[in-house]
């Protein structure tokens, strides 16, 4: 059984001379940064996206491997969307996240900011996550009308709503 297993694991103090909260940040464009040096080794920053959750108590971010879990902060949001795989010519399309996880693509789920950068609800509507330009630009075959930005898969048509801040 791992620790993360335990009933107890996310109120179990940190281990002696360190602490929960950490310096770890993620930026914007889903780049992780540990007291302010990049982290830039692939396999330890895909690691961190996969090991990204909630604390179940408080609701803040964390980063948890089943081991350990410490408290991190991001920028904007804690996904980003990698690239959009449209399928069956529009008829269908997934997102992939930062994660390495899939999801299939409602456009009702879409907005975007005032400076034109478009965001989803993921994780079954409870996250939200920043498109990166590329998967911006793979929205381009689903596009219906630019003013106002209006995305179809399939049947389904949303005009993409402004994102609240």
């Amino acid at each position: 059984m791992k620790p993360g297993d335990h009933p107890d694991f996310y109120r179990l103090a940190p281990p002696p001379g360190t602490s929960r909260e950490s310096t770890i940040v993620l930026d914007r464009e889903g780049r992780f940064w540990h007291d302010g040096a990049r982290v830039d080794h692939p396999a330890l920053e895909e690691a961190l996206h996969r090991w990204i959750a909630r604390h179940p108590e408080d609701g803040r971010l964390i980063l948890t491997n089943g081991y350990d879990w410490c408290y991190f902060r991001a920028e904007e949001t804690p996904f980003v969307v990698r690239f959009v795989r449209v399928e069956d010519e529009g008829r269908g399309a997934l997102l992939v996240l930062s994660d390495g996880t899939e999801e299939r693509l409602d456009p009702r789920v879409l907005s975007v900011s005032s400076d034109g950068v478009v965001f989803a609800r993921v994780k079954e509507g409870a996250e939200d996550a920043r498109f990166s330009r590329h998967a911006q630009a793979g929205l381009a075959p689903l596009l219906v009308s630019a003013e106002p930005p209006i995305v179809r898969v399939g049947d389904v048509s949303a005009e993409l709503s402004e994102r609240a801040v």
